[in-house]
């Protein structure tokens, strides 16, 4: 069970500091290492279908190779980009943003895909993997956004702490400052009119 912490009035489970960063690593060492093999198993098979002279429904055999060596180059810099943002990710200890957090869904989507497809066509243990990668990369996803949350549900909303009404001590109306930070009273910026 993962340990959970109080911000504000709502509850949110989260994952530490120590597991963030590793998890990242090896997500970004994964990506990296299937990068390299799918480039390296969809080239071998271009190799394979230009020697073999095959054709498949009458297409010609050099532009089923070389579409073969293309889709392998395409695929290998995707998950190495996939791969280096997750290593930014861990090098940074940051969240990715942007460019970078469609592609972690989007190569969570693709192994989600690839997971239900390798079931068939490759077995159990592809399958497997597949979830792990897709594990991985939804934990980074994960991870580092409830630490972000955490941060936006301190701060003070209209001058008081979690949002409430002046003078209640928070949210709560109980006293209690509903979890928020207690810090030195800010005095009110004076009017130049």
């Amino acid at each position: 069970m993962l340990p959970s912490t109080t911000w504000g009035n709502s509850r949110r489970r989260w994952v530490g500091p120590v597991v963030r960063r590793p998890v990242a690593w090896v997500a970004a060492i994964v990506l990296f290492v299937e990068a390299f093999g799918i480039a390296l198993v969809n080239w071998f098979l271009g190799v394979v279908v230009d020697r073999q002279d095959m054709s498949l429904a009458g297409l010609d055999p050099a532009a089923m190779s070389v579409s073969s060596k293309v889709a392998g180059l395409v695929f290998g810099l995707y998950f190495a980009l996939c791969g280096f943002v997750a290593l930014r990710v861990a090098l940074r200890d940051r969240a990715p943003a942007g460019l970078g957090r469609v592609l972690l869904i989007s190569v969570a989507v693709v192994h989600g895909l690839l997971g239900a497809f390798t079931v068939g066509l490759v077995g159990w243990g592809a399958f497997a993997f597949m979830m792990v990668v897709l594990g991985l990369v939804v934990l980074i996803l994960m991870a580092y956004d409830g630490r972000e949350g955490a941060a936006s549900d301190a701060e003070p909303v209209d001058g008081t702490p979690n949002g409430g009404v002046p003078g209640d001590g928070g949210a709560g109306g109980d006293g209690s400052n509903g979890g928020a930070p207690v810090g030195p009273a800010v005095p009110p910026t004076p009017s130049t009119s």
